[in-house]
């Protein structure tokens, strides 16, 4: 599935239509350049989920935790990993397995402990500045 942002205005329907083409899948991988928009995708993702929670980057805390709408959702940022080890080391199996949802940005940073299924995100800035978002089931 192949979605275009033209402005951020956009987001919420997109994220809307993210949900529906993912149906029970609740793990999502990110990839895509810094600044290409991970994050703000995600805020719209846990606003169409029902959260009223602030939605940031978990840069540094590696692993957020937000409330949406009586389902609990993970946001993983493992851009400052050094190696695997430390995805391991907090647990993120138990996350990717625990029937919430889990949003992962850099997923390429923990390649050999992805979990088997997953809605594979790829985020791409066109040159109009739009963004082009392909959705991939795995």
């Amino acid at each position: 599935m192949i979605l275009i942002a033209k402005s951020i205005s956009d987001l919420s329907g997109i994220a809307q239509q993210i949900i529906s083409y993912a149906s029970n899948c609740r793990v999502f991988l990110f990839y895509g350049d810094m600044g290409a928009g991970k994050t703000t995708l995600i805020k719209s993702l846990c606003g169409a989920l029902g959260s009223n929670d602030n939605i940031t980057s978990p840069t540094f805390a590696i692993v957020n935790e937000y409330a949406g709408g009586g389902d609990k959702i993970y946001h993983f940022d493992f851009y400052r990993l050094k190696n695997q080890n430390e995805a391991l080391d907090l647990g993120s199996d138990e996350y990717f397995y625990s029937g919430n949802y889990c949003f992962i940005e850099w997923p390429e940073k923990i390649p050999d402990i992805l979990p088997d299924k997953y809605i594979r995100v790829n985020l791409q800035v066109q040159d109009d500045n739009s963004r082009k978002i392909t959705l991939d089931k795995i």
